[in-house]
């Protein structure tokens, strides 16, 4: 089978989607007919070097065409640009934008200084960069959206502090049945403790030359957008899994972890494949079968299996008792895969199948992860520092962590 990758451009539209689309599901054929071949050689005790290389072949094929798709995908979600609101704030809006236009292309500041003070704006400045406008602000954080997996999961809220506290009840309230006319003894009150998610600060720095800057027909606000997405979106991603909460948000694995038979509040439970580094031999989907019902029904319904792309081919593999596959292809160019009926997001930064690693998570990500945007994205332009370029230290604040330690789940590739 030969199957083409990113060899027609990934303009938008749909018939890139549609081709993309039909691409991999070919590719997903040829690799059910060539998976089911090799078990049916394994069987036998009769495997066939071929069979194996071909299988490869056809695996990286599906992840490249599916990695095509989600490509044309975030493009196509991408928003664009936004006139302001009617009224006031449409008229301070615009005199932001066009303030900070003048910054960017000339380092002229006086504008941007009248604009962020009839809109009360504080903490920016010449030294410490000044805000954005609040439509590529907004931009911006749609786009984040869009490419960071946890971020498009997760529970985002905007403040205005820098740290976002959240009071959760540890005990109580105490409550009884009574009849009709039964007196009502008072009962203890609600233990309560709190969560504290401080707001981090994350920076871009992309580089323009004064040309490109001269230029009329660039679209600046757009620029700042395209170049900074990517780098802050690799950032969070990073963060949001793996995080330590020094200097940037903690990430859902660097929470303490114990088996789901002895979990309690502050540790993420985990179910083990009962194999180190590996599946189990014998009903190797058992495992995943396990972790979706570790998890309470109040959280399933709106859950999501979260891997990294070779953890996924790895999951591709595995059937079940009567022979189908667990893992399912979208139904629709736009829609995710599905693992045991529930949606399967790729995060590159979950660690690999290896001993005691837990490479899938598992849970409703909503209600389990917070994210926290500092309100403010702040721009300063420097001429100096890298001549003949001109750099612009963007910078946001942002933090995250474990807001319901019940909310997620973990697949621990070990034996207990």
């Amino acid at each position: 089978m030969t199957t083409r990758f990113d060899t027609v451009p990934e303009t938008k539209g749909t018939a890139d989607v549609a081709e993309a689309f039909s691409e991999f599901m070919t590719a997903f054929d040829a690799f059910k007919e060539t998976n089911d071949r090799r078990l049916d050689e394994i069987e036998r005790r009769h495997a066939d070097v071929v069979t194996e290389e071909k299988l490869a072949r056809i695996d990286a094929a599906l992840d490249q065409t599916r990695a095509r798709l989600d490509r044309i995908a975030v493009k196509e979600a991408r928003p664009a640009l936004g006139a302001p609101a009617d009224g006031r704030r449409a008229a301070l809006d615009l005199e932001h934008r066009s303030a900070f236009e003048a910054y960017v292309r000339g380092g002229v500041e006086t504008g941007l200084r009248a604009a962020e003070a009839k809109a009360l704006s504080a903490g920016s400045g010449p030294d410490g960069g000044y805000l954005v406008p609040q439509p590529i602000e907004a931009e911006i954080g749609a786009r984040l959206a869009a490419i960071s997996p946890i971020r498009a999961l997760a529970t985002v809220r905007t403040v205005s502090s820098a740290t976002f506290r959240k009071p959760f009840r540890t005990a109580g309230p105490e409550h009884g049945w009574v009849g009709e006319t039964a007196a009502r003894p008072q009962t203890d009150a609600p233990t309560l403790a709190e969560l504290a998610y401080p707001t981090m600060e994350i920076y871009a720095m992309p580089a323009a030359t004064q040309t490109l800057l001269d230029d009329a027909a660039v679209d600046v606000d757009a620029w700042i957008a395209d170049e900074v997405e990517t780098v802050f979106a690799a950032a969070e991603g990073t963060a949001f899994v793996t995080g330590d909460g020094t200097a940037k948000p903690k990430g859902f694995l660097d929470v303490p972890r114990a088996t789901e038979g002895s979990w309690t509040w502050g540790k993420l439970g985990y179910v083990a494949t009962g194999a180190a580094g590996a599946f189990a031999t014998s009903g190797p989907g058992d495992a995943l079968i396990d972790l979706v019902y570790a998890l309470k029904a109040g959280y399933r319904q709106n859950a999501t299996f979260v891997m990294n792309r070779r953890t996924q081919a790895a999951v591709r593999k595995l059937k079940d008792a009567n022979g189908d596959y667990l893992w399912t292809p979208p139904a629709a160019a736009d829609g995710k895969a599905t693992l045991c009926g529930f949606p399967v997001v790729e995060a590159e930064d979950m660690p690999d199948i290896a001993a005691d690693a837990a490479a899938i998570a598992f849970g409703d990500f909503r209600r389990g992860y917070l994210v926290v945007d500092r309100q403010g994205i702040r721009v300063l332009r420097d001429p100096y520092s890298a001549k003949p370029y001109v750099l612009f230290y963007t910078t946001k604040r942002v933090g995250g962590g474990v807001q319901d330690f019940d909310a997620i789940k973990l697949l621990k590739f070990g034996t207990a």
